[in-house]
C-alpha cells in the first residue's frame, strides 16, 4: 500500500509538516505502507506555471500522479484568513476530478489560535467531499498551544487508526458486488443507520435501541 502525505507548510521547520509527520507515523503504526511526503512549498512555482501554461512540469506531474495512485492520503494545511492556504487549494485544483473518488483522506490543519479549529469542517471537509473522497470522521487541528498537550496526541492516534483501517485491502474491496463477510465488516469504518460514517469500532460491538422503545422506557419511569 502507498500512503501519500501532502503538507502545505511554508516555513522550515513547519508546524504543518510536524503535524503531517505525526499523523503519518501514527497511521504507519497500524498499517504497512510506503510513505511519500509532498511539500507544496517546493512546488509553488510549478503550480503557478501549470495554471498559466496548462501543462504540469515534471516534478508537479509526479506529485499529482502520486496522489492519484495513493491508497490513503493525509492532507494538512496552515490556516490563512480563516481557511486553507491558497497554495493548498491551488494544488488540489489541479487534481483530476476523478482521482480522489472513494480514496480515504485524513485532513488536518494548523493555526496560531484555537479560534480557527473549525476550519477542518467548514473548509477542508467540503473541499474533499466535492472531490468525492472518503473523508475520515476525525479531523485534526493543532493550535500553537496544543503542542505537547495530551488531547492533541489522542486525536492524532484516533485519526491515524481510522486511516489505517480504511486503507486495509478488505475495506477497499468490500461492498463491490456482495455483502461483506464478518472479517471484512470489522475492517470497514462503521456507519450509522443513515449511512453516515462514525468513529465507532465495529469490532467492539454496539446495540441500536429503537426510538419508540426509548420513549416507552421514559413513560414507564
Amino acid at each position: 500500500m502507498k500512503l501519500v502525505v501532502v503538507s502545505a507548510g511554508l516555513g522550515s521547520p513547519s508546524s504543518t509538516r510536524l503535524l503531517a509527520d505525526r499523523l503519518a507515523a501514527e497511521t504507519l503504526r497500524h498499517a504497512e505502507a510506503e510513505p511519500q511526503v509532498i511539500e507544496l512549498r517546493d512546488l509553488a512555482t510549478e503550480i503557478a506555471q501549470h495554471f498559466v501554461t496548462g501543462f504540469p512540469p515534471a516534478r508537479l506531474a509526479a506529485a499529482l500522479d502520486a496522489v492519484a495512485a495513493a491508497d490513503g492520503l493525509i492532507a494538512v494545511t496552515p490556516v490563512f484568513a480563516g481557511s486553507y492556504s491558497g497554495l493548498f487549494k491551488s494544488f488540489f485544483d489541479l487534481i483530476d476530478k476523478d482521482a480522489l473518488t472513494g480514496k480515504p483522506v485524513l485532513i488536518g490543519a494548523t493555526g496560531g489560535t484555537a479560534r480557527h479549529s473549525l476550519v477542518t469542517e467548514h473548509a477542508l471537509r467540503p473541499l474533499f467531499t466535492y472531490l468525492r473522497a472518503l473523508v475520515l470522521p476525525t479531523a485534526v487541528y493543532a493550535a500553537s498551544e496544543d503542542w505537547g498537550d495530551e488531547g492533541l496526541a489522542q486525536r492524532i492516534a484516533r485519526a491515524g487508526g481510522e486511516l489505517a483501517r480504511f486503507m486495509a485491502p478488505a475495506a477497499r474491496d468490500a461492498g463491490a458486488d456482495t455483502a461483506p463477510d464478518v472479517d471484512t465488516a470489522a475492517a470497514i469504518a462503521p456507519r450509522s443507520l443513515t449511512g453516515a460514517i462514525t468513529s465507532v469500532n465495529a469490532t467492539h460491538g454496539f446495540q441500536v435501541v429503537p426510538f419508540e422503545q426509548r420513549l416507552a422506557a421514559l413513560a414507564a419511569e
